[in-house]
């Protein structure tokens, strides 16, 4: 019989993945996260010690294995003996790279290994963290449009990034091979908007970029774009709450507490820090078209400046029985780790 207990979770080193191993430890399970090196294996026992109700133990109750997305070797080790897979490993950029396939092909190469390893291992469940962008990205969808779970992105559109492509084919790819290849295997796909919260220790990545640049006054003004916030902690807790609930099986759970303006989060952070200079001022839509032709970081906004897009999470709420953090509170949480371990 499958080990129920012990979940492996790739890319264990990541903002969410950090607080997903956390969770599934306060649980009563015990984790093999997989790092690309494993010297970040103390970086991670270290992050989640400090919040842990009991630490007795960790060093046996998480444990790691070193695999890459692009490479076979490890896989099938990580993978033997288990009943479930959680897996989050993928690159997240903040700006667009020159060839887009850098992002797509460990995207999808590596969901696809995993998979392929988890049927190799008998593995029964998958947890997916896919993202909001897999979602969204369509062209002539008006304003007040409310996306769910049933909408894809057009990978083909021309306006669509990197990043929301590699995310959207790598997503499907995983539907794909279940419905294909392994049609026993249990999916579940997880959905985030743009994931803010606190980190657990200062090793983030580009995951709070944008609220370092508001923090750190980076900008002389926003562009005016919106996005869709959740807290690192409820996208957490919906991979972990997944796991044992049946009805999540074969669909995707779009993870958002709600539709902030650029400038609006501004103004929470400005709020919150008074004696700081926070940029709130909007920038004309002509100059970030303008700065875009020059700055990949840029460049990666123009495409949804003034577009206002709205999804219901009503799936994840009545499944998952989630009550998200306001998506104001997790601008102030990510802002006020930033703030007090003088990240700007």
């Amino acid at each position: 019989m499958p080990d129920k207990t012990t979940v492996p979770l790739t890319g264990a080193s990541g903002f969410i993945a950090k607080h997903i191993a956390l969770q599934l430890l306060e649980a009563g399970y015990t984790v093999r996260g997989s790092l690309r090196s494993m010297n970040r294996a103390s970086e991670v026992t270290d992050a989640v010690r400090p919040h842990l109700t009991d630490p007795a133990g960790l060093d046996e109750r998480l444990t790691f294995v070193e695999l890459d997305l692009l490479a076979d070797k490890g896989w099938d080790e990580a993978l033997q003996g288990v009943d479930t897979l959680v897996h989050t490993a993928s690159p997240f950029p903040i700006s667009q790279p020159r060839d887009e396939n850098d992002l797509i092909r460990p995207a999808v190469d590596g969901t696809l290994r995993a998979l392929r390893a988890a049927k190799a291992a008998g593995v029964n469940r998958v947890i997916l963290t896919s993202s909001i962008v897999s979602v969204l990205e369509q062209d002539g969808v008006p304003d007040g449009k409310l996306f769910d779970e049933t909408d894809w992105s057009d990978v083909e559109s021309p306006t669509i990034s990197a990043y929301s492509k590699s995310k959207t084919l790598a997503e499907r790819a995983a539907w794909d091979f279940v419905r294909d290849e392994a049609p026993g295997m249990q999916l579940t796909a997880i959905n985030p908007g743009m994931v803010l919260g606190p980190p657990l220790d200062r090793h983030f990545g580009s995951s709070l970029g944008l609220l370092q640049r508001l923090v750190g006054s980076k900008d002389p003004a926003l562009p005016n774009i919106g996005l869709l916030c959740v807290d690192v902690r409820d996208i957490a807790a919906m991979h972990v709450r997944a796991i044992g609930t049946e009805d999540s099986i074969g669909h995707r759970f779009i993870g958002s507490a709600g539709f902030l303006w650029m400038p609006e989060i501004a103004d929470v952070v400005a709020a919150q820090f008074p004696d700081r200079k926070i940029v709130t001022r909007r920038a004309p839509n002509w100059l970030v078209r303008l700065l875009g032709l020059f700055d990949n970081e840029i460049k990666a906004a123009v495409p949804l400046l003034g577009r206002k897009r709205l999804v219901d999470n009503a799936r994840a709420k009545e499944v998952l029985g989630m009550e998200f953090i306001p998506a104001d509170e997790a601008v102030r949480a990510g802002a006020a780790y930033i703030v007090e371990n003088d990240l700007v």
